[in-house]
């Protein structure tokens, strides 16, 4: 079978290898779309500080059952990958956070993933997706994402949340904080990014994070700051920065994560009784809640898509796309 491997930072191939063959246990599934993740460009420069190479990418999976085994999927089935493998057992297992698993292995990450022609997963880590196509069944994990940072935040409606961070991550937190009532903005540096958002989304209004930001946030809150902030960046510098936007009383989500310490100022932090969370991953409910969001007809499918290419193609577009982001929202690559 072919698979898409990257051997060491900055180089991808197309090569041949056996093809997977369906482990005790498992479904043989045929990968019909891979979303083309932030993770997967940070895998290509060389940025993700939790893998080994060689590695074959991709874990936003809409999957074909070609061999069910001993589970009830039938063959031809096209179903969602969810891409934690967690063990069941550690503590945040048993506490229902698989998505934070001590020993979890996602794929593409710390295991191969789907950019390849067939991959064996437990029966339990496919997502029964009725009526949605190959392409919805593709946005369905990184969307989850977005969700899972909404429900941990516990929105009301009607609170004022900013999202920092016009991508794939931050779309989908925009999505489901608009979804709970929440009164969004959206912030980024790339005005393109920001009509984009303004576009796809029923969002309060943008902020652009240029040298006026503050006077922006204060003009957009009465000078309060906002109730919920996210930050889907993964900058260090726009983490950090995210604390000033916070109301008193308000609560700062982290979803995106960065390789070293982030550092705030603890009075300030103090004064205004500020709750941070971390956000990883998606749970089961997540993945539910996004799609049954896609079958409501709430996710614009086919304004998030604004790219394809195949196996083979991506060995030039992935590492384009890396650096070249104008138009781009999300990627996807077709298989099958």
């Amino acid at each position: 079978m072919s698979a898409l491997i990257c051997s060491e930072p900055g180089k991808l191939s197309v090569i041949e290898r056996p093809k997977a063959e369906r482990a005790a246990g498992e479904v043989l599934v045929r990968p019909r779309r891979v979303g083309i993740c932030g993770t997967d460009y940070h895998i290509y420069e060389g940025k993700h500080p939790f893998l080994a190479y060689p590695r074959v990418m991709g874990h936003e999976l809409a999957v074909e059952v070609v061999e069910p085994g001993e589970s009830d999927f039938k063959a031809g089935e096209v179903v969602v990958v969810n891409p934690y493998l967690s063990c069941g057992t550690c503590i945040a297992c048993r506490r229902g956070k698989p998505n934070c698993c001590t020993k979890i292995s996602v794929l593409g990450v710390h295991r191969d993933g789907g950019m390849a022609e067939f991959i064996s997963l437990p029966p339990q880590n496919l997502v029964r997706a009725e009526g949605l196509s190959a392409d919805a069944c593709a946005t369905v994990e990184f969307l989850a994402i977005g969700a899972h940072a909404v429900r941990r935040a516990s929105l009301e409606a009607q609170d004022r949340v900013l999202v920092i961070g016009a991508g794939p991550i931050g779309f989908g937190a925009v999505l489901f904080a608009s979804l709970s009532g929440a009164k969004v903005t959206v912030m980024d540096r790339d005005t393109e990014r920001l009509a984009a958002a303004r576009d796809l989304f029923d969002i309060a209004g943008t902020i652009t994070a240029d040298d006026s930001v503050d006077a922006q946030v204060a003009a957009a809150t009465d000078g309060e700051g906002f109730d919920v902030v996210f930050d889907a960046t993964g900058n260090q510098g726009s983490i950090e920065k995210g604390f000033d936007f916070v109301a008193h009383g308000g609560r700062y989500v982290l979803v995106s994560v960065v390789k070293g310490d982030i550092t705030f100022v603890d009075s300030d932090f103090h004064r205004k009784e500020m709750s941070i969370f971390g956000s990883r991953n998606a749970t089961s409910v997540d993945f539910e809640r996004v799609i049954a969001a896609i079958r409501n007809g709430q996710v614009p499918i086919d304004k998030i898509i604004t790219h394809r290419t195949s196996l083979a193609g991506a060995v030039n577009d992935l590492p384009r796309w890396a650096t070249q982001k104008s138009g781009l929202i999300k990627a996807v690559i077709e298989i099958a």
